[in-house]
């Protein structure tokens, strides 16, 4: 049985926005997407939350300063799967400052499929690499800077594709992972 969701917060949310709940090894933080950011982007995040692509999915990659990276379905079989599902790119419409949130992407055209950073300072130098952010941290960014650094950009994406949360564990066994997301409240109006 999945344990009670922690005491959510009164946080005035505005009207554009989706919040979401990630619950975590190391605690907990809500996010706001605003589609109008990045309509894909906002579109495949909310595909990625139903599914419960980021549900057990490890922390694989943090750079103190700069991100947090995770994304990886801890289910190999699903990894594959949705790593084969791209999406386009768009416009960036806001800056990547401390506490968004963006779809990771290589240096292909419309690479992006369910791989997040949450920048952890100012990366707007990210903005003309075409990098665009559908969301913000609005609580609990405290919780996402204490995200286990340990082991830096050590984890391979490679294996953690092929052997899922597996990997990250038995190699990494101090890695931080997002337990859950679940989307707690939905002001958008279509």
């Amino acid at each position: 049985e999945a344990p009670a969701p922690p005491e959510i917060p009164e946080i005035a949310m505005p009207e554009d926005a989706q919040r979401y709940l990630f619950e975590t090894t190391k605690g907990f933080w809500i996010l706001d997407v605003f589609p109008k950011w990045a309509p894909i982007g906002a579109a495949r995040f909310e595909e990625a939350v139903t599914a419960g692509v980021y549900n057990d999915a490890g922390i694989f990659r943090v750079v103190p300063g700069f991100v947090i990276q995770f994304g990886i379905p801890g289910n190999p079989e699903a990894a594959a799967t949705w790593s084969e599902n791209s999406i386009q790119d768009e416009a960036v419409l806001k800056p990547n400052e401390k506490g968004t949130i963006t779809f990771a992407k290589s240096s292909r055209p419309n690479s992006r499929t369910t791989q997040l950073f949450i920048s952890l300072g100012d990366n707007r130098k990210l903005d003309q690499m075409g990098f665009s952010p559908f969301g913000k941290v609005v609580h609990g960014m405290d919780v996402v800077e204490n995200i286990n650094a340990e082991y830096g950009e050590s984890p391979r994406q490679d294996l953690a594709q092929s052997m899922g949360s597996t990997y990250l564990r038995t190699s990494f066994p101090r890695l931080d992972f997002i337990t859950r997301v679940t989307k707690i409240a939905d002001t958008t109006v279509k």
